[in-house]
């Protein structure tokens, strides 16, 4: 057996991987992405002096949080959860999921069965199970 250069195969016929076990060092960001002082998201006036865009020296402006995108203030709205009354699905959507299944295993079946050359069958059955696995998620 003659060896090649760059080969994963030593001359003697071992496998010789030049792969170090350990992942290299991730790469080390540095710097403050906020004021001293400041947390993600939260408000700061301008304590430069320097006036804002209207004229005024109160500008409050919004501080970027880690993710790069400025956070908006918090509301004092209160949004109500939703009742679990009006998260019932429609009466047809079990029906659909279970129609989806079955076919799709019966689609499956006789193509193993009885159409065995036939591999858009399967791939009719495969498209019905996981219909049958979407509709399910929408189930409540």
């Amino acid at each position: 057996m003659t060896h090649r250069v760059g080969s994963p195969v030593t001359a003697r016929g071992e496998l010789c991987l030049d792969s170090s076990p350990v992942a290299p060092p991730k790469r080390k960001t540095g710097g403050r992405t906020t004021p001293k002082g400041t947390v993600p998201g939260q408000q700061t006036r301008s304590d430069a002096g320097a006036p804002g865009a209207d004229g005024s020296d109160n500008e409050v402006r919004r501080v970027r949080s880690d993710a790069g995108t400025s956070t908006p203030p918090r509301s004092s709205r209160y949004t109500p959860p939703i009742p679990p009354e009006s998260k019932t699905s429609p009466q047809w959507v079990p029906v659909l999921m279970l129609a989806l299944l079955i076919l799709g295993v019966i689609v499956i079946m006789l193509r193993n069965l009885v159409f065995s050359g036939n591999n858009w069958l399967l791939l009719v059955g495969l498209g019905s199970v996981m219909g049958g696995l979407y509709t399910a998620t929408k189930w409540r």
